[in-house]
């Protein structure tokens, strides 16, 4: 076959298959179709059209209030404080805060004299400016930090939107799923 030079190109030829725009595409009609340029095959037009008819009729969660979305291990919900039997797991140590790209977390250290030396005498998450990034998580020394599975949060102000530690505190036992995720991980 004769070697077809497309305008405004160099020596290409049917081979590579790049025409103008304006030039006519080989083969006849019914034999393919044209996606973003490119004439593709009659076996992948059923393809195509098979991905488009199943994200069309996806399947979606109806009736959101009554059925709920149950997430999985690896779910980032709003952050929250780890708290065990003794106390929090938290340090103090400001890395959480540190590393915040949206800067929502606040921390001020205080000392006692148990067996972990500082706490946070403030933690607070302004869950405003929280973008669910999980970074304090990871870098969390202590585990004291983690995700949580909560997706429902709504303010009806900015003050209710900062969760102080009355709010961040959940029992380990609420949060064994997700410790055992980042475990399993890191």
């Amino acid at each position: 076959m004769p070697a077809r030079v497309a305008r405004g190109s160099k020596n290409r030829t049917n081979s590579q298959n790049r025409y103008h725009a304006n030039e006519k595409r080989p083969g006849k009609k019914g034999q393919g179709f044209e996606l973003l340029g490119e004439t593709l095959p009659p076996g992948n037009r059923s393809r195509l059209d098979a991905d488009l008819q199943a994200s069309v009729h996806a399947e979606v969660h109806p009736e959101y209030p009554e059925e709920r979305f149950t997430p999985a291990g690896s779910y980032r919900g709003r952050p929250v404080l780890v708290e065990e039997e003794n106390g929090e797991r938290c340090v103090a140590c400001g890395l959480c805060s540190r590393v915040c790209p949206a800067i929502a977390i606040e921390v001020q250290a205080g000392e006692t004299t148990r067996e972990k030396e500082r706490y946070p005498t403030k933690f607070e998450i302004n869950m405003l400016r929280c973008i669910y990034c999980g970074y304090c998580e990871e870098v969390c020394p202590e585990e004291a930090i983690v995700m949580s599975k909560d997706y429902e949060l709504v303010f009806t102000n900015v003050e209710d939107a900062i969760f102080g530690k009355d709010r961040l505190l959940m029992p380990v036992s609420q949060l064994q799923e997700r410790l055992e995720f980042l475990r399993q991980y890191r």
